[in-house]
Parts: C-alpha cells; structure tokens; sequence
C-alpha cells in the first residue's frame, strides 16, 4: 500500500507489495525492491537502489548528498541489498568520485536507532550497528561485525569479518577479524570466541585462531614476525587465512 500523501517523483520504480507511509518522499532516480517497508517521514534520495524485503523505519534519510566538503553533486550512487533493518533516523550518504562513487550495504544487516553510514562505506552482511554508531567515510566493514552503541570508526580504517567493538569505542584503525575492541583509540581484547561459537564456527578453527591471537598479541613480536610464525606454527584453514590476509593487507595498520 502507498499511502496518498507520500510523495513519489516519476520515473522513481517501486516494486511489487511495497508499503510506503505518508509524509514519505522518494526521488525519481531511486529503485525500490519487492515486499520492502518504508514507514512515514523517510526520505530516499538518488541515485538509489534497494534490494527486497528492506524495512526503514520513521525520519530515517537513505541516499542523501554525503557531508565531504568536495563533493560537488557529481552522480554517485547507493546500494542496498535484501533484508535489512534501519531504524528510527539512520542517516546513509551516497558515495564520491574519490572512490568508488559507490556506497555499498549488502544484506541482513540491522541499523539501530540514530546509526550514520557516511560517504564511500562498503558494509558486508549480518552487520549490527547499535544505537548512535557511526563510520566515517571509506570505512570497510566485514561480515557479521558488530559495533556497540556509540562507537565511532575513523575514516578509511576496516573493520574485520566476525568482530566486535564495544559501545563507547573510538577506532583509529583496522580491527582484524574475529577480535573485540574496545577503548577511546580502541585496544584489542580477546577473540570474539562467544560470536564464532554462535556462527558454526567448530573447536578445533577457534583453538587455531585463538593461538594466532596470543603470537600477534602477547609474545611481544613485530607484525611480520607474528605472521611468519603463524605460518609456520599453526594448521591452515581457509578461516584463518582470513586473518592472516586482512592483516598483510591493512594499510591503517592494526590496532595492538
């Protein structure tokens, strides 16, 4: 059902089994999916596309010009993929022509009250972002990470697959996956064992990743030296790779 009062620009495409509530406005460059639920007072800006099944909750603003002071309203874009969740006045910014031109959300993610993804932002799946969290431009965040009420991630860093950062938490760079952090300059504090458990991930790969995190964090040893011996000490597996890659390949470097 579209409700008469919501404002829908022409050319804007709205797919089967869609409810939009009044007060609602949505651009003519947007592209809404199948059975998706868009509550009154949201605002969708364009370029935009948004998968199925996608629920954005009241005063939430999707798709909006992003705040870097470069952008010149070149064409960028939004993507959004099927089945996520975001609340009450989450704000998410198109992308810049410093990137990609391109803000990325893939699928099943929740997006708490209040939460802002900024401009360039790539966010994997299974994502929760609590209350108030933010992440600034060109952050990269990893499937099933989570980032705990208040918590603010500084521009560019990455934040790995199956992490967790605590409420109140000030990240300045790269968490690697798996890992909880937590602190203002966020520190690192221990395996998100509890998360990889819930996730089917089995003993034997969280005793291994759990060894890998004791060499990089608590035999006093530089990163490369923490990674030669975890090569050279610990089974492989594809989950530890993971780990291992996303460190090699941090360009922030890692929090320690």
């Amino acid at each position: 059902m579209i409700h008469e009062q919501a404002i829908i620009e022409e050319g804007a495409k709205i797919g089967k089994n869609v409810t939009i509530g009044p007060w609602t406005y949505i651009s003519k460059d947007v592209v809404i999916g199948d059975n998706c639920h868009i509550s009154s007072h949201v605002v969708i800006n364009g370029p935009t596309r948004i998968g199925k099944g996608n629920r954005i909750f009241q005063f939430a603003s999707i798709g909006e010009d992003c705040q870097d002071l470069k952008y010149a309203g070149e064409p960028t874009e939004l993507v959004i993929g099927d089945n996520n969740t975001f609340r009450e006045c989450c704000t998410i910014h198109r992308g810049t022509i410093q990137d990609q031109g391109l803000t990325a959300i893939g699928s099943n993610n929740l997006f708490m009250a209040y939460t802002h993804v900024a401009h360039d932002c790539m966010v994997g799946d299974h994502c929760i972002m609590a209350n108030n969290a933010s992440i600034a431009g060109h952050v990269h965040l990893g499937d099933y990470a989570i980032l705990g009420g208040m918590s603010g991630i500084h521009q560019f860093c990455h934040i790995g697959a199956h992490s967790f950062v605590a409420a109140n938490s000030l990240v300045v760079k790269d968490v690697p996956p798996y890992i909880m952090a937590s602190g203002d300059g966020a520190k690192p504090f221990g395996l998100n064992s509890e998360g990889l458990k819930r996730r089917g991930f089995n003993g034997e790969v969280i005793s291994s990743i759990k060894k890998a995190y004791r060499i990089l964090y608590r035999q006093k040893l530089t990163i490369d030296e923490a990674l030669d011996k975890i090569n050279n000490e610990l089974p492989e597996s594809s989950e530890l790779q993971v780990f291992i890659d996303f460190i090699k390949s941090s360009n922030r470097g890692i929090i320690r």
